[in-house]
């Protein structure tokens, strides 16, 4: 299978998977209805434990995973701390969640310089749900779920399994380019 062939597939199929999922919450009103679990954020991190990732060859940012952070929830959600070193040299700090049965990711906490989170405001829009968006720069979102955390729309089954997709530069049941 060409990549041009995965890339439609996959589409096709993340695009199924999120309207059941859509479905799903709003159907049937006696069908149980997904609740996202409490979150505590985590330790800050710290540069031995941060493992890159590839994004794309259309950005000059760095992109990585605080490796001890990462973890499936119960309620399905992949949370990960995000480390971005942009190429003008400012770092973003980030503790997020990827729902991958919706293809939408949420920002828990914003890191500060300091070592701090400041849990990001319930009123706020970085608070929502939001669909994850396959564009050509910004696609850090998109590689997590489809490339390496949630790999045919389904989450990894632990952290070690996170953990393993990252080593690999990609989750083994993502078909390769």
């Amino acid at each position: 299978m060409n990549r041009c062939t995965a890339w439609v597939i996959g589409m096709a199929a993340g695009t199924i998977l999120s309207t059941a999922a859509h479905a799903f919450d709003r159907g049937d009103p006696d069908a149980p209805q997904w609740r996202e679990a409490e979150v505590e954020l985590p330790v800050f991190p710290q540069p031995g434990n941060l493992r890159e990732f590839y994004v794309s060859g259309a950005t000059t940012h760095k992109f990585a995973i605080d490796t001890t952070t990462l973890s499936v929830g119960k309620d399905g959600v992949v949370r990960y701390v995000l480390v971005v070193q942009t190429s003008g040299g400012a770092t973003n700090t980030s503790f997020e969640g990827i729902r991958c049965e919706s293809g939408e990711f949420k920002i828990y906490a914003t890191g500060h310089q300091d070592g701090q989170w400041v849990r990001v405001r319930q009123s706020a829009s970085l608070s929502d749900w939001r669909r994850i968006e396959n564009k050509p720069v910004n696609r850090h979102h998109a590689a997590l779920a489809r490339e390496l955390f949630c790999p045919n729309g389904t989450p990894i089954r632990n952290s070690a399994e996170g953990r393993e997709a990252l080593r690999l530069g990609r989750h083994p049941a993502v078909a390769q380019p």
